[in-house]
């Protein structure tokens, strides 16, 4: 399925816009996960746990879901495809397996700005640093794939372009 360009170029676009979103809105929770891991002020900790929270599921966990929907639309409407080199494949699993591991993680993000709502001592709050530094380095290797896109097709891509360079060759026979 090839789209035309424009539609072509627009999702393309959007897929950009809400990868590099993904990307900002996690450098932002970690700004906020420092403050709550690092502070020794409870007010602080607690406003970011708070902040933590929102940021999470109303920025980062739609940007996530949007990501992954649009590449995949996009992947199948290039000639790139979505199986056919494994840079995409590489970066398909990297990519579901950061938004799950984000969906798992929303639970205690919830549970920790509950628990700083209700006004629980902030130094008794563990943070969720590792996971969110683990996730921003996730979506940079997934960028340096985007960016660099290694050499090498899948079986099945090298299968597909055996097949239609055979096609191409009767045509013109």
């Amino acid at each position: 399925m090839t789209l035309p360009p424009r539609w072509r170029k627009a999702v393309l676009t959007t897929h950009v816009v809400t990868s590099v979103g993904w990307l900002g809105a996690v450098g932002a929770y970690i700004a906020l996960d420092l403050v709550a891991s690092l502070s020794g002020e409870a007010d602080r900790v607690r406003a970011a746990h708070l902040a933590m929270e929102v940021t999470a599921t109303s920025v980062i966990v739609p940007l996530a879901i949007a990501s992954v929907v649009i590449g995949i639309i996009n992947a199948l409407s290039t000639s790139w495809g979505l199986f056919r080199h494994y840079w995409v494949v590489v970066k398909l699993l990297l990519t579901l397996v950061a938004t799950t591991v984000l969906l798992l993680e929303v639970p205690t993000i919830r549970m920790l700005a509950g628990s700083a709502a209700d006004g629980v001592d902030p130094g008794a709050l563990p943070g969720t640093l590792p996971h969110s530094v683990g996730g921003a380095l996730v979506l940079l290797l997934i960028t340096v794939l985007s960016i660099y896109k290694p050499r090498g097709e899948t079986p099945y891509g090298w299968r597909r372009r055996q097949g239609s360079a055979g096609r191409s060759a009767a045509r013109t026979a």
